[in-house]
């Protein structure tokens, strides 16, 4: 007697979609179906070892590379594969939600790359994980087209040579899609987003001159890495594309990852394309990791936490000579500025500030760099044009000058600056202001001149959490609690309803942001991720 047939992936929840059955096909569902069964098991074991490395920091503070992995990085004779010439020159890359609008916009911008965003960028309600991947499709096929109702203007796309090459960033491994389930079981959005956009586009890509190409978050070790490739192998095999096609950048945007960055580039070096220094959530990620450490570890105020505080240079300076040493981008930094329409003072300063520091990552030797508006693409240009001229990169330049000690990448006391009342009082407004957004669906959302997405929430609510716990007592002489938390964000609700009025608050999600921020904020139990939470609250 044969074998039963695996039970069909289910859509549960879900009210329909305008043009879905063109994402949601049988065989695009039957991939991630696949992928589900193959890998979740493995996904769910890395989970677990995140657990108990988090446990052992707690234990011991400290950090340290890997004695079992020495042997890779001695090894000088490795490379990751070459770069195919769609991303070649990745000098400036914009990120950004996958929306109509921002679709056409970002592919148009100027940028060399757009980092077309499932993750941070984008709540994850099922209209943006579906539209999403069909706005994509369009692009690619150039049926896509977009008329603002409030404006009346009309957004189509320039000729092909002049679109910024997409790489797309699905979900983390820690997020489940709660509208997708296999065996009853819900599959995680990281190969949701994946599976459907690799199995529509990689030979569509292919044709274009391109491929499907891939920005990896959250990774915590080289062994996460190893599951992302061997889902790549898998996937080529399935659908019947080269080995090799697909490219990965892995955000290094966890303090683990940053003591493994050899050893994921090794892990992926038929995929890899290179390593990114993502600044919120490696903040985050330290706050998380070291946060039973003691006063050493205590972040100030997230704005005076720049790159060129000595452990973030340390991390980013490794980074340019990791990807270097193995023939690797290294990609920059957010400018997270947005520029104002009625300012233009406010605007001169703060372009300064990110000619500044698009100079430094070009001086220091990175490919490229991420902007989050179009505005600054000209600018960031300048700095990269400045030092590469005509040459793509400058892989060339091995930063063998370059020494980190394993104690430099987490010697957070080494910045002279410490957390301070107006930060705490940032942090509360811009905690409830994104997560009210969030639960709207809005996962990019413009906050006092910065374009914000989930890891300023993070860090935002993690810094609340650590200066309260660590018992922080400010320049004004008051000390950091929960009672002062909760007085601050009462305050900022009555300041946001005054500002907006009574018909827009009452339409928002006001109070339930203010009450989810101080949730995260405040529990003795510090939750992993604030999506977690936040994702069992957003509706759609």
């Amino acid at each position: 007697m044969s074998a039963p047939a695996p039970s069909p992936l289910a859509i549960v929840d879900a009210a329909p979609l305008p043009r879905q059955e063109e994402v949601l096909t049988d065989a695009a569902l039957a991939f991630v179906a696949e992928l589900h069964r193959r890998f979740s098991p493995r996904r769910a074991e890395l989970l677990a070892r995140r657990a108990e490395r988090r446990a052992e920091i707690a234990r011991t503070s400290t950090l340290d590379f890997l004695p079992e992995t020495a042997a890779i990085r001695a090894d000088d004779s490795w490379r990751v594969a070459p770069s195919p010439a769609a991303l070649n020159d990745r000098r400036v890359e914009i990120t950004g939600p996958t929306d109509r609008k921002m679709t056409i916009n970002a592919l148009n911008s100027g940028a060399k790359v757009w980092l077309a965003d499932f993750e941070d960028a984008s709540a994850p309600t099922w209209e943006n994980v579906v539209l999403g991947q069909l706005n994509l499709i369009d692009a690619y096929t150039r049926n896509i087209d977009f008329t603002d109702s409030g404006s009346g203007k009309s957004y189509a796309l320039r000729p092909a040579e002049e679109l910024a090459t997409v790489v797309m960033r699905p979900r983390g491994w820690h997020l489940d899609e709660r509208h997708v389930e296999v065996d009853g079981e819900q599959v995680p959005g990281a190969f949701v987003d994946f599976g459907l956009y690799f199995f529509h586009n990689a030979k569509r890509l292919l044709d274009l001159g391109k491929g499907p190409y891939f920005y990896l978050p959250k990774t915590e070790s080289y062994l996460e890495a190893r599951l992302w490739n061997d889902v790549f192998v898998f996937a080529q095999d399935y659908v019947g594309v080269p080995q090799g096609t697909v490219r990965a950048t892995v955000l290094i945007e966890t303090i683990t990852a940053a003591y493994e960055m050899e050893e994921i580039l090794y892990e992926l070096r038929d995929h890899a394309s290179g390593l990114n220094a993502g600044r919120w959530d490696y903040l985050f990620s330290i706050v998380k990791n070291f946060r039973d450490g003691g006063p050493r570890f205590v972040l100030p105020d997230r704005n005076a936490v720049t790159m060129t505080a000595p452990f973030m240079r340390a991390y980013t300076e490794l980074l340019v000579r990791t990807c270097h040493k193995r023939g690797a981008h290294a990609i920059g930094g957010m400018a997270a500025f947005i520029p104002s329409r009625r300012d233009p003072e406010v605007n001169k300063v703060a372009f300064e500030k990110v000619r500044a520091d698009k100079d430094r990552e070009a001086d220091d030797g990175f490919d490229g760099s991420w902007v989050a508006h179009p505005d600054l693409v000209p600018i960031a240009m300048e700095s990269f044009d400045r030092v590469l001229g005509d040459k793509p990169n400058q892989k060339d330049r091995l930063r063998e000058d370059v020494r980190v000690e394993a104690a430099d990448l987490i010697a957070v006391d080494s910045l002279d600056a410490k957390p301070t009342y107006p930060g705490l009082v940032n942090a509360v407004q811009v905690g409830i202001r994104y997560i009210e957004a969030w639960l709207r669906g809005l996962g990019a959302v413009a906050i006092f001149n910065l374009m914000e997405d989930a890891a300023t929430a993070e860090i935002s609510r993690s810094q609340i959490w650590q200066w309260i716990n660590a018992g922080v007592e400010f320049e004004n002489g008051e000390k950091a609690t929960p009672e002062l938390a909760r007085e601050i964000a009462a305050e900022e609700l009555g300041a946001i309803r005054k500002e907006i009025g009574e018909e827009a608050f009452a339409a928002g999600h006001w109070q339930q942001a203010h009450d989810l921020l101080l949730t995260v904020a405040l529990d003795d139990d510090y939750a992993d991720f604030l999506t977690l939470p936040a994702y069992r609250q957003l509706r759609g």
